[in-house]
């Protein structure tokens, strides 16, 4: 291996190292937030929004604006599981569009609760054995 890669990795590695006790730093702030808010919601859509564009004006690449956007999702998601993980039912079974929705639009650290059908997904949020509902604009087996 030559020095150049030797030292561009080491470099990498130390950058690494900054980026966990940044996120982790962050995600103590979340907490503390949390605590603050007390029983109030956990997911809010508008603050997550703004982060997520924030994040991607102060872009200057090379990332691309939709990787950002990804990685911060993620970065949200275990943040808000921190306070409370949300429970989102969608009609299942799992590996379903309807789970990658899901995993788009809350991130990773929710817990998915899968649902043989949409009157399934929407009885288990109006009961409170989830936070939300995703459901299918249209599918395979309902129609258009």
């Amino acid at each position: 291996m030559s020095e150049d890669l030797a030292r561009r990795r080491a470099h990498i590695d130390a950058i690494d190292e900054k980026l966990v006790q940044l996120l982790n730093e962050r995600a103590g702030l979340a907490r503390a937030i949390g605590e603050l808010k007390g029983a109030g919601p956990v997911y809010n859509p508008e603050r997550e929004a703004e982060v997520l564009r924030s994040v991607v004006a102060s872009n200057k690449g090379p990332l691309s604006a939709a990787s950002l956007g990804r990685i911060y999702t993620e970065v949200i998601s275990a943040c808000r599981a921190l306070e409370r993980k949300l429970e989102v039912s969608y009609l299942g079974p799992e590996g379903t569009f309807s789970e990658m929705a899901v995993k788009k639009n809350f991130g990773a650290a929710v817990d998915g609760i899968p649902c043989a059908s949409i009157d399934d997904v929407f009885r288990k949020a109006e009961s409170g054995n989830a936070d939300y509902a995703v459901v299918p604009v249209e599918n395979s087996t309902e129609g258009a």
